[in-house]
């Protein structure tokens, strides 16, 4: 199926690169479902694809059986892997990065500026007509002043909080830079604050610290606004910036070069919104108590250092760093109207309803599951510790 040139109707070839993490899958599947391509090529790091239960039963396993999905073994570090993944391709979806918690300058530089760098590339040479980049709405952001309703005008900030943030920006740069070099059309999409089925991080840590008493306690004094997008509204707003790419005309000349923040258009209490998952998976929902992020903030700074220190050797990334203390604290909402005006995004799925799939989606982390894993168990858990502890 993959054979010739890849130029032609016949052979409608896409790329997605971190194509096993968490938004990356449901681009895949919903690439997966339109009649458009005819082969959607997931590359990643791993030598070999395993699917999970549900992706065995649904349109992934299919996929990969027909040959309508091939998966690709790809480091962006290494350029010749790069070109071999895309090959033969269309459109390429660039949405590998590494953990934006580690906040390891080497590691983010050589994959998002160095791995970027080898994408466009391998876009270049292999004559592939449109690439969108995954970049993130913490390229306008100093780590320092919150962010309220920013449209695509604001600047970079001359200095970066963490390097994660500014190694997507550089990215960013380069791949708008690209844009028109050999006939290449690019656009950047920066999604905020993504959550939904499959994320291994926001709703498990949540849950870890509702188990362990920690659920208790704010950062800040609790008004902060954020813009939390459903990973659904994510992979469509790809879709949407690659087919006015595929336009032609006026659509195409418009959103090429361009990036778009997106977004629910459903701005929310930061708080609350942690609230909501945690009260849909049985928590108890607290009188939380503030704590001023300036009495916070001298203490990760010291976790921070002892990291540095210690990371080397075997320490876990800590949870309390200067920078997580400023995300939740600090004000980070975006306005999408530029992507709505000009690549014709609007979410297709509510916060509400991305919160109750989100919820329904982590029924195994529910509060009366670890009650009865306890009791099976005949072992106090922390759960009880955290209910019998009230309001105090």
């Amino acid at each position: 199926m993959e054979g010739g040139d890849g130029g032609g109707e016949a052979e409608r070839v896409c790329v997605v690169t971190g194509g096993r993490g968490f938004a990356a899958r449901h681009l895949v599947e919903m690439l997966l479902r339109s009649p458009k391509w005819l082969v959607v090529r997931i590359a990643d790091l791993g030598p070999s694809i395993r699917l999970d239960p549900a992706e065995e039963e649904g349109p992934l396993g299919g996929a990969i059986l027909s040959g309508r999905a091939i998966y690709v073994s790809a480091d962006l570090r290494d350029k010749s892997q790069v070109v071999k993944a895309c090959q033969g391709a269309d459109a390429v979806f660039h949405m590998a990065a590494p953990d934006s918690s580690i906040n390891n300058f080497k590691l983010h530089y050589s994959v998002n500026v160095e791995g970027t760098k080898n994408i466009i590339d391998a876009c270049i040479e292999c004559k592939v007509k449109r690439l969108i980049y995954t970049s993130s709405p913490s390229v306008v952001f100093d780590g320092v002043h919150g962010i309220y309703n920013a449209d695509e005008s604001m600047p970079y900030p001359d200095k970066y909080n963490d390097s994660y943030s500014e190694t997507k920006a550089a990215a960013e740069a380069l791949v708008i830079k690209a844009n028109g070099v050999n006939g290449l059309l690019t656009c950047c999409i920066r999604p905020s604050s993504i959550f939904g089925p499959g994320d291994k991080l926001l709703v498990p840590s949540l849950v870890t610290a509702a188990r362990a008493g920690k659920s208790k306690f704010i950062v800040g004094d609790g008004n902060n606004m954020y813009d939390f997008t459903y990973v659904e509204n994510v992979a469509h707003g790809h879709i949407c910036a690659e087919q006015a790419l595929a336009s032609g005309g006026v659509v195409a000349e418009r959103a090429a070069g361009q990036a778009y923040f997106i977004t629910n258009m459903e701005p929310i209490k930061f708080w609350e919104f942690m609230s909501r998952i945690l009260e849909g998976l049985g928590y108890q929902r607290y009188s939380w108590k503030k704590i001023p992020a300036a009495v916070v903030m001298p203490i990760a700074h010291v976790v921070e250092l002892i990291y540095r220190i210690l990371g080397p050797w075997g320490m876990s990334v800590p949870q309390l760093t200067p920078s997580r203390i400023r995300l939740l604290s600090c004000n980070r909402t975006f306005s999408s109207l530029k992507a709505r005006d000009q690549i014709g995004y609007t979410p297709i799925v509510s916060l509400e309803d991305g919160l109750r799939r989100t919820i329904e989606s982590y029924s195994h982390l529910h509060a009366e599951q670890q009650i009865e894993r306890s009791l099976r168990s005949d072992q106090p858990s922390k759960i009880y510790l955290l209910m019998g502890s009230g309001n105090g």
